[in-house]
């Protein structure tokens, strides 16, 4: 004779359960954690405390802090962006940083050279790329590839991508020079590398294009960057502001040349400040470098909004902890 289903499911008692208290249970949000609310006239030099210290909110301000730690310090601030960074208008608050001893040296791709070369020199960059690739117009403005690849053939010997091009744009004068990383690096003395990959930037599509200049130059910032990530440890910070691929790969090489060259690096931090999380960023600068004995950090938000929220942080940690920030023009 079969059993039936229902006789043989039975519900569990749980009359038998052993509650615990909560005051003796270990929990991770707490009432002082929480988002504080604080007069509008004051939020951003107040932003720290205004940000609840919990997930996201947490990571903002230790990485704020360790920014400024490594300012004190004198260690390697560096920040790598994605060309979109400079897409989103957000140049005046990098070059601040840069005045201001805080960021120590940048890096960017290709494409990062084109914007901001234009910005400087015409005040306008990202063609509609649509509308000018049906007509088989796009990447083709004579003016970006004719200066970019000039001022790539006067390089002097011991010059790399960036820096050959932050001195034509010196000798150039633009109009908006204020705006430009590159001719902020040079009038400051921070190194700015370029890292190219060959036919991802418009000006490969010009016969001005030295394919051979492009790699030895972009090369030599390589070595810099290498360089500058080889002092990292005890307390230099890495940022990889909107790179997804290219700048990621470049620093885990660099990590790897540091690693060889000098031994175990450790006691560092990387941060990832993106608009989404992509692999690359995830595991180049968040995963992989704790296992050196790094502190990974993941940022998800629109650059417009977290670099000025970042550079405001760090503007205003700067007054409080007498570093030696340089005054803005």
């Amino acid at each position: 004779m079969k059993r039936s289903r229902r006789s043989s499911t039975k519900k569990m008692n749980l009359d038998q359960v052993h509650p615990k208290s909560i005051a003796d249970r270990s929990s991770k949000v707490r009432a002082e954690d929480f988002a504080r609310v604080v007069p509008p006239d004051e939020w951003f030099n107040r932003l720290e405390e205004a940000l609840p210290r919990i997930l996201a909110g947490e990571s903002f301000s230790r990485v704020v802090d360790h920014i400024l730690e490594a300012v004190r310090k004198s260690k390697p601030v560096i920040f790598m962006l994605g060309a979109h960074v400079i897409k989103c208008g957000l140049s005046a608050l990098i070059v601040d940083l840069m005045r201001r001893g805080v960021i120590s040296a940048v890096a960017l791709n290709g494409a990062g050279v084109i914007h901001d070369v234009e910005i400087a020199r015409w005040g306008q960059t990202s063609e509609d790329v649509e509308a000018a690739l049906v007509q088989g117009r796009f990447g083709m403005t004579a003016e970006t590839a004719d200066f970019i690849n000039a001022a790539l053939q006067r390089a002097e010997p011991d010059e790399g991508y960036g820096a050959c091009v932050g001195r034509s744009l010196a000798m150039d004068e633009p109009p908006h020079g204020d705006l430009s990383l590159l001719l902020a690096g040079h009038r400051l003395g921070v190194p700015v590398t370029v890292h190219v990959a060959l036919g991802t930037d418009v000006i490969h599509q010009h016969p001005s294009t030295d394919g051979a200049r492009v790699g030895e130059l972009s090369y030599h910032d390589f070595k810099i960057l290498a360089g500058l990530v080889s002092r990292i440890g005890d307390g230099g910070v890495v940022l990889n502001v909107g790179s997804a691929v290219i700048l990621p790969e470049v620093f885990l090489k660099c990590l790897s040349l540091a690693v060889n060259l000098h031994g175990r690096i450790g006691d560092f931090v990387t941060v990832n400040v993106d608009m989404i999380r992509h692999y690359r960023p995830t595991m180049n600068l968040v995963q992989r470098p704790a296992r050196l004995g790094g502190t990974g950090y993941d940022l998800t938000g629109q650059h417009e909004i977290m670099i000025p929220l970042l550079s405001a942080a760090i503007r205003h940690g700067l007054t409080q902890g007498g570093s030696k920030e340089e005054t803005s023009a």
